[in-house]
């Protein structure tokens, strides 16, 4: 090798020759190591990464409870309604859904509020409860018996017609005939057309010539109406009865509120008259059972009040006016009148039958 070639080399070796292979250093194997391992981009030293959102599990949580509460509301209405307690006007909550079946126990406590002119329900579960005939359920007619379902839809709808012309029509509700509900009442029924001309016609009843037994009546003398609305609650049912005959069952509560009559002025006592009837009737086949068009038979009728008197009976309800803060004597027996899950005792105390009477635990 030349002098010249030799001093070449020397200085290539010391520069480093353009395209010559370069050795790594330990860093630069680390780095690229750690890229294979863990590859996207690396964090710096000051950056921040957010924590991974959690799953939501709180609204699962959150969906799971107003399930249950959704289905406690179904199943037990009014004692859910009662942990809450009554408005602040005493009307207690929203209007009820209408009964479509018999309810398994009674009405929650109210708020404990005396009725005024003002608002004769406050109180009571009644406020709650729909006004007039609008409180009575008729179900879906099918066709039963002699009757197809136009015939069957008809006789409850007459079926209806008679409570209200027994229990709510403001002339009855006076004092006078009850012309409109004996009008759909079986002409040849015997025995039910014998108690009617002994009981709207005598002024001493019995117990079992008893115009309340089917009619609600205060003396005019006595008591009156406060307002226009009465509260009811119930429903008609319906089967084949004897000789195929549709039977329908009407098992409806009327809440009365009463004020002593005359003016008494803007704090007269409000009583509220609460009257449970039970009355069964049989729309008869008239080629088996001698009736007329569009009357019905009574096959039986049965009677439970509160607050309408317990002396001998008057043909009237009489409203305790001016009792409210007596004690009675014996609290024994006590009966709630409100509590619609239990069927009618006609021999609790609350009807018009001597002078034992049990105690109501509200009103």
């Amino acid at each position: 090798m030349s002098d010249e070639e030799w001093e070449r080399f020397l200085r290539e070796s010391v520069a480093g020759a353009a395209g010559a292979p370069v050795e790594p250093s330990a860093r630069a194997r680390a780095v690229e190591r750690r890229l294979r391992e863990h590859p996207g981009p690396s964090a710096g030293w000051r950056t921040y990464s957010p924590a991974r959102p959690r799953r939501r599990t709180g609204w699962y949580v959150a969906g799971l409870v107003a399930a249950v509460a959704l289905l406690a509301v179904g199943l037990f209405p009014q004692q859910v309604m009662g942990w809450f307690g009554g408005s602040k006007d005493g009307q207690d909550g929203a209007p009820l859904a209408a009964e479509s079946a018999s309810p398994r126990e009674a009405p929650g406590a109210g708020p404990g509020l005396r009725p005024t002119l003002a608002e004769p329900f406050r109180g009571s579960p009644a406020a709650r409860w729909a006004d007039g005939a609008a409180g009575i359920t008729v179900p879906p007619a099918k066709a039963t018996g002699w009757m197809d379902a136009a015939q069957v839809e008809r006789a409850l709808r007459h079926s209806r017609d008679f409570l209200v012309a027994a229990g709510l029509d403001s002339h009855v509700l006076r004092g006078e005939r009850p012309t409109k509900a004996i009008a759909l009442l079986n002409p040849h029924q015997e025995d039910v057309q014998e108690y009617l001309r002994t009981a709207l016609s005598s002024t001493a009843p019995t117990a079992e010539k008893d115009p309340l037994l089917l009619f609600s009546r205060f003396r005019p003398q006595q008591a009156r109406l406060v307002g226009d609305v009465v509260k009811t609650r119930g429903r008609l049912t319906y089967r084949e009865g004897r000789q195929g005959a549709v039977e329908v069952t009407a098992d409806v509560t009327f809440v009365y509120p009463v004020t002593p009559a005359g003016d008494g002025g803007p704090e007269a006592e409000v009583v509220r008259t609460i009257v449970r009837r039970q009355v069964v009737m049989s729309w008869d086949d008239p080629a088996k059972v001698i009736t007329e068009p569009g009357t019905m038979s009574l096959v039986s009728y049965a009677l439970d009040m509160t607050n309408g008197g317990c002396s001998v009976p008057t043909g009237y309800f009489v409203p305790p006016f001016g009792t409210a803060k007596e004690q009675p004597a014996d609290q024994g027996h006590q009966v709630d009148p409100y509590d619609r899950s239990k069927p009618i005792d006609a021999n609790n105390g609350t009807t018009a039958k001597g002078t034992d009477c049990a105690t109501a635990t509200r009103s």
